[in-house]
């Protein structure tokens, strides 16, 4: 146990509502992981491509290298154009923050602020029949 203390009266459809709400928001933040890890990885992307240009001009296909310039390095990777920051940003502006707070607001309403109530007690219950 880290000390918190305990609520007796916390129902099991309240702590099983709340772990469901933080599993939730822990996905979410995951997403959030891979939102960046796709941004990442079309800018590492992007890099290879700008770095193909100048070889497929010397090369003798102009046509493939402005290809490269005109159309695939300047364009986003969205239908309305969003390049990938700007959809990373977006998530984390807007809905992240809301998530956050929805995530606190339930804390401090069904458990006093506390987290992780349903871990900590399997915890309890798992560390209890170990010591039987």
């Amino acid at each position: 146990m880290t000390g918190e203390r305990e609520r007796p009266d916390l129902t099991e459809i309240e702590q099983n509502a709340m772990h469901e709400v933080e599993v939730g928001v822990e996905w979410m933040l995951r997403a959030q992981g891979h939102l960046l890890a796709f941004h990442h990885a079309i800018g590492h992307g992007m890099d290879h491509l700008d770095a193909a240009e100048q070889p497929l001009r010397d090369a003798g296909y102009p046509a493939l290298a402005d290809h490269i310039r005109d159309d695939l390095l300047s364009r986003g990777v969205t239908a309305d154009d969003r390049w990938t920051y700007s959809v990373v940003e977006e998530f984390q502006r807007s809905f992240l923050p809301a998530l956050t707070e929805f995530e606190s607001e339930a804390r401090e309403t069904i458990t006093d602020g506390r987290r992780h109530v349903a871990e900590r007690a399997q915890e309890k219950t798992w560390r209890e029949r170990a010591n039987r």
